[in-house]
Order: structure tokens, then sequence, then C-alpha cells
């Protein structure tokens, strides 16, 4: 039984919520505010659901702090039907995003894919003597455990995923950030892995055409 963490400060469309997804088997933990939903994050839910407008800061923020420390997926829930407002959610890390109103059936079929994509996910990705986990946002060389930011966990995703490929600094910047960003931007991340990893080295730049993780 999936576990939903709702956070949303409307009383009524909360208690609603929770009845409908109790109803469809899901569990769920009810958070009123962001603060408080940051501390039930700490209950390990499978699934949030998050109401991009919310008391003492909006949900972006919420989103921004979720991601800091969890790869959970995440649906953002608006009555702003505006394209910037999707692009920024989901440029900030949200996994999906439903515009109010909506039918309780839409929300449910979103939650179950969300959760198919997140079991996937699951699934170590490895090479070498690199593990990588990303649900837990965990990596470890060896038995050694890799201290890395949200970031570099997310680069070195790409590189798993495509291991012995050569991967150009434009797809990289897409696949983590969603556009291009400042070359100096990703060239920290990567001197950051780069040092995390540690010998042998694995991770190889090709000047002038991009990076591979080789042995």
């Amino acid at each position: 039984m999936a576990l939903v963490l709702l956070i949303e400060d409307d009383l009524g469309v909360r208690e609603a919520l929770r009845l409908g997804l109790e109803l469809e088997g899901y569990q769920v933990l009810e958070a009123a505010s962001g603060a408080e939903g940051l501390r039930k994050l700490a209950e390990g839910p499978d699934v949030v659901v998050l109401d991009v407008l919310l008391p003492g800061g909006d949900g972006f923020g919420v989103l921004r702090e979720i991601r800091r420390v969890s790869a959970v997926p995440v649906l953002m829930l608006t009555a702003l039907d505006e394209v910037e407002w999707r692009v920024k959610g989901l440029r900030e890390g949200a996994d999906d995003y439903l515009v109010k109103p909506y039918a309780l059936s839409e929300l449910v079929a979103r939650l179950e894919a969300l959760l198919r994509r997140s079991k996937r996910d699951e699934e170590v990705l490895s090479y070498a003597d690199v593990l990588l986990y990303p649900r837990k946002m965990e990596a470890r060389r060896g038995e050694r455990l890799l201290e890395l930011s949200p970031k570099a966990l997310q680069i070195l995703q790409c590189f798993l995923e495509h291991p012995e490929r050569l991967l150009p600094k434009e797809t990289l910047m897409q696949r983590v950030w969603g556009e291009e960003v400042e070359p100096n931007t990703l060239e920290v991340h990567l001197s950051a892995l780069r040092r995390a990893l540690g010998e042998p080295m694995l991770l190889h730049t090709l000047r002038g055409h991009g990076y591979i993780l080789r042995k």
C-alpha cells in the first residue's frame, strides 16, 4: 500500500483528497503547511502531492527543500493554468503537474504512473565498482559512501545510464537542469564528482567533444 504525503492548506480540499485516496487504497499523511510537510517527509512517503500556493511561502520553495534531501516523486497541484508556472515547477524538480479543477481519477492515474516510474528507479545502477541508488539518492564506490550534491548525483546517474558512451555538455545540461547553463556551473559539479569518485579515474574529458565514463 503506497503512502502519500498530501501538503495542502485548504482543509476542505485536503479532507476530500484524503478520503478519495484512501478509497483508492492509499495511506495518506496530511500536512497543512510546507513546514509540516517537510517534517513529515521523514516518515518516508512513496509520493508527495504538493499544492503550489501555501501559507508562509509558496510550494516552489517547499519543492526545493524536498529536492535537497529526497528524490521522492512530487505531483504539484495549482489553480494557475499558466505555462510558465508549469515549466517553473518541472524545472524546480516536480515530476508532474495537475491544474485545478481536476478529477480524482486523473490524480490517481498520475500517482500510479509516478509510482511505476519510481519503482523502476529503485533498480541499482552500476559500473565498475560504482553503485547508485537513485531513489535513495545514494552513491558508493566499493564500500565508500560518496558525498555528492543532488546535481552531482544526477550527473552520475546520466553516466551510469550510458557507460562508455560520449556525453556532450549540452546533453548533460538538458538532462540535469532542463536547459543550457553556464559551462562553469557544469564544470563545478563535474569536478566535485571526479573528486568524490577518486582513483582509479573513471570520468574522462574528451576536449571539444564531451565526457565519458570508462575504466
